[in-house]
């Protein structure tokens, strides 16, 4: 690994430790197929989750979300800056947002469980940082885990940040 990218994995450590929505694997190969598994720890201040929202990177292609049983999974699809071919056809809309809402109050994430939600899609050919920001709805108030540093991919000092995924260059 570069000088460079063992700085930012330590930083990426390092800041997430802070983070209550992380990326279970948070480092993964340009152009690979990503399962993106968003770790949910905690409610918000003691309330369960009942609704989480993930707004997906520029670039995270043909995006597929996992369904959850006793979870609405709910979709919404945005025209594509940068178009593309997937096996021999135009793709000119993508996936943008994903939300999963709990169908009932025994479904909802109660503040000391753990959780996880999944999102599988195709990372960018160019190496470089992914955001995926998290709206975490509990049943008294939210989390908006949707903070970026202004540059580079340190998190120390954010309240409240998105999580993080180092895309490395490819092999």
């Amino acid at each position: 690994m570069k000088p460079s990218l063992i700085l930012i994995a330590s930083l990426l450590i390092a800041g997430s430790a802070a983070a209550h929505i992380t990326l279970d694997q948070r480092e993964a190969e340009a152009g690979s197929v990503y399962k993106a598994v968003l770790k949910v720890g905690h409610g918000c201040e003691g309330s369960p989750t009942r609704a989480i929202t993930v707004l997906l990177p520029p670039g995270f292609k043909g995006a597929n979300p996992v369904p959850k049983a006793g979870w609405t999974l709910k979709l919404r699809m945005e025209k594509l800056a940068q178009p593309y071919e997937s096996h021999g056809k135009p793709v000119t809309e993508g996936l943008a947002e994903v939300s999963w809402t709990a169908n009932t109050e025994a479904d909802w994430l109660q503040d000391a469980w753990y959780d996880e939600f999944v999102v599988r899609g195709t990372l960018p050919a160019e190496a470089g940082a992914l955001w995926f920001k998290v709206r975490q709805t509990c049943a008294q108030g939210e989390s908006n885990w949707a903070a970026v540093p202004a540059e580079g991919t340190s998190t120390r000092g954010l309240k409240s940040p998105a999580a993080l995924l180092l895309v490395t260059p490819k092999k």
